[in-house]
C-alpha cells in the first residue's frame, strides 16, 4: 500500500461559486446529474464549504529528512486571497 501526501489552499467562495454550489445543490435535490460545466468547476469533486480549490505548489516545498517525510509552507507565497491551507494524506 503506498502514502501519496498533498496540500491545497483554498479561497472563500465568491459569488461564482455560490452560484454554481446553488445549481449543484438543486440538481442533487432533484436526482439528475449536474451540467458539465458545473462538475468542470468543482473540479469532478463534491463542493467544499471551505471555497475554492487553489492550486498552491509555489508555495509549497516537500521536505524529508532523518526519517521524516513531509511539507513546507512559506506563507509569504500564497495567495493573497487564500485562507485555508488543507494538508492530505491518502492510502
Amino acid at each position: 500500500m503506498s502514502r501519496t501526501m498533498h496540500v491545497i489552499g483554498f479561497r472563500p467562495p465568491d459569488v461564482k461559486w455560490k452560484s454554481m454550489k446553488k445549481v449543484y445543490d438543486a440538481c442533487k435535490s432533484a436526482g439528475v446529474q449536474p451540467p458539465s460545466e458545473v462538475i468542470e468547476f468543482f473540479e469532478c469533486v463534491e463542493p467544499d464549504d471551505c471555497g475554492v480549490r487553489v492550486n498552491i505548489d509555489c508555495a509549497v516545498t516537500k521536505r524529508e529528512e532523518s526519517g521524516e517525510n513531509g511539507f513546507e509552507v512559506d506563507v509569504t507565497k500564497l495567495p493573497t486571497d487564500v485562507t485555508r491551507v488543507r494538508f492530505y494524506n491518502s492510502f
